[in-house]
């Protein structure tokens, strides 16, 4: 499947809750994603609000009753957080345990003490794939910084040397991996394969960090230098500890549930047959709530009980981890109901109507919109739902393979240029104590230049599979 032409990719049609023709149709969807875009950089609203403003404007816009408008947002915000809410809630709880613990600093500590000056900057992308696993963006960001500037400063190394390969394993685990809210949202929304698409992220991911990480690192730090004043480099949690978990027992935790997920997807590979007992039980096994909810139960041994928590403690571990993820539910709940108003009032259908007769590749084209949600609202989650969301219909007869593979086109688009409108964008440049200037030429490059090398691997990779 060397061209996914869209022609190809005709799904069932959708009954539409409108009567709306194509030309009303596209204003709508115009108009909705104007508002949206509109209340998120000119307002400042909350993300989720304006996602619920954007499709109650969608839907008006669409000649939509409003009920059935109302009830397409609140039915699609349903299905996506039962979908997705809880695989977000066991990630954000196994990343809790692994930075309290101090399972993190173990990770960064014996790794960086077996690195030298020619290997540091790839040590530093190998944690920072490892952390970016189970941690959010911003949790990975805020606990991993304090080590790059303290390894940069008591080294004698360039600032951007080490921190660019560290930013590039966190943005790309962000925007390509599972079990991150924007492939697990994209994942539902076109109905693709958990474990193939976390087994081709993967693929993808690697190569990706390794030139946006340490090889970008070396032009960057040609472009700026910067000594970031000694203020931002805050104590370390783990020194507070007695003691933390081993290294080995800290990362076979991690890559606990990535293990359980891909032996699932290989099996069902190999096996193919669904009476099998060996597949019925690796289907159980492997799926993504029993495989981290697996991680989460060891995690409180082999992290928490390891580092010397009580059950108190643990308990406590596991409510302050749930706070923090309240927005980002919303956030993409909300998007998975603007998917669905989009799907009910006909936008799916109309895609398939207007396009038929282009010879364009569906990756491509998920990954145009993704870019332009991406630097019209500065949120990547947002961009990868609503683009996964005016995609869906597309990937109906994909195979299983080649919708993973427009996840991860989307989740590629969803990190193009990082600018002012975006929140990480900020945290860079104040961490970093960088200019806006350098840290468009740093962080907003590094951005752009994962986004295009990992669309250039998906599309290497439609060719072959």
């Amino acid at each position: 499947m060397t061209s996914l032409s869209v022609e190809m990719l005709a799904a069932d049609p959708v009954d539409p809750i409108t009567s709306a023709g194509h030309a009303q149709l596209g204003i709508a969807v115009l108009v909705g994603i104007a508002v949206i875009v509109l209340l998120i950089t000119k307002f400042k609203l909350h993300a989720f609000l304006s996602l619920t403003i954007g499709s109650l404007a969608l839907g008006a816009v669409a000649g939509a009753p409003l009920d059935k408008a109302i009830a397409s947002f609140t039915t699609g915000l349903g299905s996506t957080v039962a979908g997705v809410g809880v695989l977000i809630a066991l990630g954000s709880i196994l990343g809790k345990l692994l930075a309290d613990s101090g399972g993190a600093d173990e990770i960064v500590d014996t790794i960086l003490a077996k690195a030298n000056n020619r290997t540091m900057p790839w040590a530093m992308a190998l944690i920072a794939g490892i952390i970016g696993l189970p941690l959010f963006f911003e949790v990975g960001m805020v606990l991993l910084i304090p080590v790059v500037l303290l390894v940069a400063k008591r080294g004698n190394y360039s600032v951007m040397r080490i921190g660019i390969p560290a930013l590039a394993g966190l943005s790309v685990m962000h925007g390509l991996v599972p079990p991150h809210p924007g492939p697990l949202a994209a994942i539902d929304a076109v109905k693709a394969n958990l474990g193939v698409t976390l087994a081709l992220g993967v693929l993808v991911a690697l190569p990706t960090v390794v030139i946006a990480g340490p090889l970008f690192a070396r032009v960057a730090a040609r472009w700026v230098d910067v000594t970031p004043p000694d203020r931002l480099i805050p104590a370390r949690p783990s020194e507070e500890l007695e003691r933390r978990p081993g290294f080995g027992v800290t990362v076979a935790t991690v890559l606990l549930p990535v293990v359980l997920m891909l032996g699932k997807a290989l099996v069902d590979i190999v096996v193919d047959d669904p009476e099998n007992g060996v597949q019925r039980v690796a289907d159980v096994v492997g799926s993504p709530l029993i495989a981290l909810l697996a991680a989460v139960i060891v995690g409180m041994f082999t992290l928490g009980r390891a580092a010397g928590f009580t059950k108190d403690r643990l308990t406590s571990t596991v409510e302050t981890s749930l706070a923090p993820i309240a927005s980002i539910l919303l956030i993409v709940g909300a998007g998975g109901g603007f998917k669905t108003t989009l799907v009910d009032i006909g936008v799916g259908n109309m895609i398939m109507d207007v396009s038929k007769d282009w010879n364009v590749s569906a990756l491509l084209l998920g990954w145009l919109i993704a870019v332009g949600i991406r630097l019209a609202t500065g949120s990547a989650t947002v961009a990868t739902i609503s683009a996964a969301g005016l995609m869906g219909p597309l990937a109906a007869d994909m195979s299983t393979t080649h919708t993973a593979l427009l996840v991860l086109a989307i989740g590629a688009g969803s990190l193009f240029f990082s600018h002012v409108n975006d929140a990480g964008f900020w945290l860079v440049k104040e961490y970093f104590g960088m200019s806006v200037g350098q840290t468009v030429r740093t962080w907003s490059v590094m951005e752009t230049i994962i986004s295009v090398v990992s669309l250039g691997f998906v599309l290497l990779l439609s060719l072959v599979i």
